[in-house]
């Protein structure tokens, strides 16, 4: 049994920007129980704002909340899809989906991208200057699918298949990246894989897309064989864990301390480069806020982030938040970590709808020698 944290009077109390919009246009709802008992809620985004990997861009960010089963005993699901577009021949289409079945008896998770992605890299490891990069340009096609079983309350297992499929790849220069980056996998005009996953998930939160105090992890292993179609046999693993802490529970003011730190590793030769350990690169690509996507690469990324979230007005209609990141890749002569990179950031939060606890987040984080705006519907992380 989970408990159910959008109980109507708490919600009464609150005020987004739907509301907002009704006040000003003097829009009401039909009924009152037409609205309680509404089980989808769609929050939009058209904005023109920085996206992955650096660059302004025009996007559209269409989140949809919604409940398959009684909301005391089932999480809120949710459906995102991101179109966006910049001045620099990037493309992305990618639609994410995070399923919960009635009383969280199943949790199908879903990631399927096509992006034509011009984007620098600075090839391995952590010593490399800013300046030191080259433009790496290429389409790509993402196909993830996986679906876990409950096994105890929050805990969850099950397995997935997973697809990446990197489209001439190209520089300037023929030959270019393997000479540039010193590794040979994946370095060529085309790079296939095709594995299968081992997935493990605990999961205390009720809302994924505004979480509440309560506990995260996941644990992936990926393994890659040549028998279902990759060109090179390689695996790797990623830990995820997350913690909210609320530091004032008995008030309706939000006052939360959330901590997040993953570890991705590749745990053979043969991963390709496209497919080892990014920042930024994270399944939800929510990582390095104030770090240009893919800065950073290596065999072995190890990341912490801490965000302290607060209402500004007590109906939660404004918010803000603070945060601060490190990460490290391994070096490719000795892989150690040796060299740790700070990144750090304030954002406002506008609630765009207060029943699924959608946020609006504009998010100004920097490190050293970057520094960008972000706008994103949903929490970081």
């Amino acid at each position: 049994m989970i408990k159910d944290t959008t109980n109507t009077d708490t919600l009464d109390n609150q005020r987004d920007l739907i509301d907002v919009a009704r006040s000003l246009f003097n829009v009401r709802p039909r009924t009152i129980k037409a609205e309680k008992d509404k089980s989808v809620y769609f929050s939009f985004l058209p904005v023109s704002s920085a996206v992955p990997g650096g660059g302004k861009a025009l996007f559209t960010s269409t989140t949809a909340g919604f409940y398959l089963g009684d909301r005391n005993t089932t999480y809120i699901s949710s459906v995102t899809f991101a179109p966006y577009f910049n001045f620099k021949g990037r493309y992305g289409l990618p639609v994410r989906s995070n399923i919960w079945l009635k009383n969280n008896s199943w949790n199908i998770l879903g990631d399927t991208r096509i992006l034509i992605y011009p984007q620098y890299t600075w090839g391995l490891g952590g010593r490399r200057d800013n300046n030191d990069k080259i433009l790496l340009d290429y389409n790509y096609i993402r196909l993830y699918q996986s679906a876990l079983k409950r096994i105890q309350p929050y805990f969850f297992a099950g397995i997935g298949y997973n697809l990446d499929y990197y489209i001439n790849v190209k520089t300037d220069n023929p030959g270019e990246v393997e000479k540039f980056t010193g590794y040979t996998f994946g370095t060529g005009k085309n790079s296939f894989s095709s594995g299968a996953s081992i997935n493990l998930l605990y999961d205390t939160r009720n809302n994924s897309i505004n979480p509440l105090p309560g506990v995260y992890g996941n644990i992936i292993y990926r393994f890659n064989p040549r028998i279902l179609g990759s060109i090179d046999h390689w695996q790797s693993l990623y830990i995820d864990v997350r913690k909210y802490i609320s530091l004032n529970p008995a008030s309706n003011k939000k006052n939360v301390l959330a901590f997040w730190s993953y570890y991705w590793t590749s745990l053979t030769n043969g991963t390709p480069y496209l497919n080892l350990p990014s920042i930024g690169w994270d399944p939800y690509q929510r990582s390095g806020r104030g770090i240009e996507q893919n800065r950073y690469r290596g065999e072995k990324l190890f990341y912490f982030e801490s965000e302290y979230r607060s209402d500004i007005t007590r109906n939660g209609l404004f918010g803000y938040v603070l945060f601060a990141s490190v990460n490290s890749v391994s070096e490719p002569n000795n892989n150690r970590f040796a060299f740790w990179h700070p990144a750090a950031g304030a954002g406002l939060r506008i609630k765009f709808n207060k029943k699924s606890g959608t946020n609006i987040g504009i998010d100004y984080g920097f490190s050293k020698g970057y520094s960008a705006i972000m706008v994103n519907l949903g929490e970081a992380f």
